[in-house]
């Protein structure tokens, strides 16, 4: 064989082999993203969308206050929360509210972070479902017949609430909650949930001053008088029903 033909076969040799370890090299890399990708989507909380427009719920909230308050404020909560179990296998395949429901099972060293973004994302999560315009106040059913025999009347309760909420000091949420059949109002600090002490909410409202802030400024009173053009009775009565199963 002449060195010409010989060295032809040793450069044909080394292509051909050069192409199936490119390949090879090519699906492992493939497996390895796709394999890391499961990884991070098994630990990564996400923001829902919010499910309507930034504007759907003027002129009672107005549409920066929303865009800021899901996109900027509950995504924070879901980043530092993501952050907070980066170095926690075990506590990534939990869902928000398997984390919320037992913070003593939360390493001591992370729990704080834990408790105060989890809680953010429970209780915004809930939040943006019970926004919404034109639903008619209960006056039939079994949530309207809780009311009344809790606090007397539908307007009793709103007063009620609404002084939960202007009582919270500093930054929380008022709480409607439900205990079997019986209505009780709550309010918590910071981003506290409720499922924190084992019970059930079925109406909540954001006190914090981001959620009211850019339209409203100091005047929470106000901020909470206009809540009761935006509440998803049709969800609040789900809500109450499921709790009474």
């Amino acid at each position: 064989m002449s060195h010409n033909r010989r060295k032809f076969l040793q450069t044909v040799s080394l292509a051909i082999a050069g192409t199936f370890t490119a390949a090879a090299s090519a699906q492992i890399l493939q497996q390895t993203i796709t394999q890391q990708t499961k990884e991070i989507k098994k630990m990564t909380h996400e923001v829902a969308p919010l499910g309507y427009a930034f504007d759907a719920l003027e002129p009672f909230i107005d549409a920066k206050t929303m865009e800021i308050h899901h996109d900027k404020h509950h995504a924070a909560y879901v980043t530092n929360l993501n952050n907070a179990l980066a170095n926690y296998a075990d506590l990534q395949g939990k869902t928000a509210i398997q984390l919320i429901s037992n913070l003593n099972a939360i390493p001591e060293t992370i729990r704080t972070a834990v408790r105060n973004n989890v809680g953010g994302h429970v209780n915004h999560t809930m939040f943006w479902q019970q926004l919404k315009k034109g639903v008619a106040e209960p006056t039939t059913g079994k949530l309207a017949d809780a009311v009344k025999t809790s606090f007397g009347s539908l307007e009793e309760f709103k007063k009620q609430f609404a002084d939960a909420g202007m009582k919270r000091f500093g930054s929380g949420w008022a709480w409607l909650i439900a205990d079997g059949g019986k209505l009780s109002i709550i309010s918590t600090a910071n981003q506290d949930s409720p499922i924190m002490e084992e019970k059930t909410a079925v109406l909540g409202v954001d006190v914090w001053e981001h959620a009211y802030y850019l339209k409203y400024q100091n005047r929470r009173a106000d901020y909470l008088a206009a809540f009761w053009n935006v509440v998803n009775w049709d969800d609040v009565a789900q809500r109450f029903a499921e709790a009474t199963k």
